[in-house]
Formats: C-alpha cells, structure tokens, sequence
C-alpha cells in the first residue's frame, strides 16, 4: 500500500523476537528477521551459537564475511584466534555460548564479486538488534559476559563505552533488566590488524584470564 512503512525503517527488532520457547526458537525466528535495512545485502542472519546451560557469553561486533557466509558466529580467522586466547586463558570455547551485538552483515564492496570490507554498524542499528541479545541473556544466563570491543560494549553499557579504559577489569552493571558480571577486551579482529600481533595478542589473553578467574 501507498506510505505504507517497511519493517525495517521502524529500527527495532522487537516485533520479530518470539514471546516463547528456547533458543531453537530464537534462531528459528532471527532467520526472518528485517528489524532493519542491514538485512537486505546480508546473506543470511547470523546468530549466537552454544548451550543454553554456558556459563560465559561471549559478545562481539557483528558476523564477518565468512560468519555471513557459514550462518555462524566466530568461524572465520578472528575466531580461531580467539579459540586459542580462550584455551590459552583457561575457558574451554565449546563450554562458551559466543554471540554479536549485532546479526546481519554490514559492508561496502566497490564492486561485485570484489572484496566485501567490513563496515561498523551505527548506534541506531546496534540499538535495533538489541531485542535479540536481550532475548539470548535471558535465556542463558551466563555468570559472566566478556564483550570483544567497543561496539560490544557500546551495545552492552551506552555509547560512552571505551574499551581501552575498563579492559581487563570485572564490571557489575545491570543489563536489559538484569545484574550481570562483564570482563571487557579488545576484539579478537584487532589483534590480527595490531602492528605488534604478539603483544596484542598477550594482551587479549591477559584479559581473558582476568575472566577465568572470576568464573573460578
């Protein structure tokens, strides 16, 4: 109809997020999600993966070129890296439920079949998608969330976020409603763009050890 609006320019995925049922549900339903545009060049919704019973939910950015492409999360070279810091540290990565602040894509690509470049999502896109990790701390109820990067943390805690400041340090902040315990880091993707690799790379796993001892 004529001036009707589309989902999507409503930025809220709130309408598409089932009032019932577990995570299976959730998935089920994040498939069909248009709660905004980023959905329309996205290959598919990428959501969180891992046991509802996990006691450590992991919280990156958004799906990378080959998370859009697989349908999972943290599949791609981030992933791995972050597979081994997590090991390394103590936290056994199949025992994690890992999940991004936001489901779908986002890029720029000069043209097609050329290289898809990871494009940060905006605050109101963030913003939209929340409804989901809202849904998915719900459900798992982790004991502690560790939130890779800035974007992470400003969808978790407010746009003043700064990761710089507060990683490595356990936070207790309310979040969508409940009291949860969260170790910020740098996410795993500015490791493998750091000039120095290794030493972002300590520093990561100082971060995540920091999150092994408080689920200790």
């Amino acid at each position: 109809m004529p001036g009707t609006r589309a989902p999507e320019d409503a930025y809220t995925a709130e309408p598409f997020v089932p009032r019932r049922g577990g995570l299976p549900a959730l998935r089920a339903a994040a498939a069909g999600c248009r709660g905004c545009p980023l959905h329309r060049d996205a290959t598919q919704t990428v959501f969180g993966a891992g046991k509802a019973t996990a006691r450590v939910m992991l919280v990156g950015e958004q799906p990378g070129d080959q998370e859009d492409r697989q349908g999972e999360p943290f599949v791609g070279p981030a992933g791995r890296l972050l597979d081994r810091a997590l090991a390394e540290a103590g936290i056994d990565p199949g025992e994690a439920y890992v999940t991004n602040a936001v489901k779908h894509f986002k890029f720029t690509q000069a043209e097609p079949r050329k290289r898809r470049i990871h494009k940060a999502p905006t605050l109101r896109e963030m913003t939209a998608c929340g409804p989901w990790l809202a849904a998915e701390l719900a459900l798992v109820e982790p004991e502690l969330i560790v939130v890779l990067g800035a974007t992470a943390g400003k969808a978790l805690l407010g746009s003043s976020f700064r990761v710089t400041q507060v990683r490595g340090t356990v936070l207790e902040e309310e979040i969508h409603g409940r009291p949860e315990r969260l170790v910020p880091t740098v996410h795993p993707s500015a490791v493998l763009r750091a000039e120095d690799r290794d030493s972002a790379y300590r520093g990561l796993l100082s971060d995540l050890r920091v999150a092994a001892r408080a689920l200790a």
